[in-house]
């Protein structure tokens, strides 16, 4: 069974970037296009991993992370904040608030599917780091 991300951003042509290349990855995809369906979306049945984006319309990012950090349920979930804030004070508040990685935009697609993979199979990925030099599996 493939592993299952939920992409909650509102921008569309992001959203189908991410789709096609983590689909293309071996992932199984999900949407939502704001805070508020994200947090519905995850109720219904928990993603392995959610990439976060932190300017959505109705519930921002950093409020979902929040949120979801509440919850015990979740508190192992990856969540990857994927957005174009990228002072260090917002990086600092994504992370204070839960966020497993924070990673800024425009990404490099290589880099973020190794993200996504060090997070849902962490033993397989030691060596690698955000932003590093590791090869996507196959």
């Amino acid at each position: 069974m493939k592993p299952t991300i939920l992409v909650a951003d509102d921008e569309p042509s992001i959203v189908l970037s991410l789709q096609v290349l983590l689909q293309k990855a071996g992932f199984a995809v999900r949407i939502a296009r704001n805070g508020e369906e994200a947090l519905e979306s995850v109720a219904e049945s928990t993603p392995d991993l959610i990439l976060l984006d932190a300017m959505m319309p109705r519930r921002d990012g950093f409020d979902v992370c929040q949120s979801l950090r509440a919850n015990p349920a979740h508190q192992s979930l990856p969540i990857i904040m994927l957005t174009a804030k990228s002072r260090d004070v917002e990086r600092q508040k994504g992370m204070a608030l839960g966020a497993t990685d924070y990673i800024t935009k425009p990404f490099s697609t290589r880099d973020l599917v190794t993200t996504v993979r060090k997070y849902l199979n962490p033993e397989s990925n030691q060596d690698s780091a955000p932003g590093g030099t590791a090869e996507p599996q196959p």
